[in-house]
């Protein structure tokens, strides 16, 4: 199944969090946060302005982006953990 999101919106897989602290303690998956970076698997075309005129999204699929900890939805498509965000809740891309 492929699934295309519609506006300003975009699919970010989160990338896995570390396993253990600098000090070298690891860190039951009980204890862990989410991570809040991503990779972006798919954009949607972009949002509408009051005219009309069609806005293209500043990120595309393949960025690394850093993202709020409580944005977007998750969902699960084909087996794998996804989220749904609007753009404007990235925070920014990685270089």
């Amino acid at each position: 199944m492929t699934f295309r999101p519609l506006h300003d919106r975009v699919v970010v897989k989160r990338l896995e969090g570390e396993e253990k602290t600098k000090g070298g303690i690891i860190i039951p998956d009980t204890a862990k946060e989410k991570p809040q970076e991503g990779k972006v698997i798919s954009v949607g075309p972009g949002a509408r302005d009051e005219n009309g005129k069609l806005n293209p999204l500043d990120v595309k699929s393949g960025d690394r982006v850093l993202f709020g900890k409580w944005s977007g939805t998750e969902v699960k498509i084909d087996g794998e953990d996804l989220l749904i965000m609007k753009e404007s809740d990235i925070l920014g891309i990685v270089d």
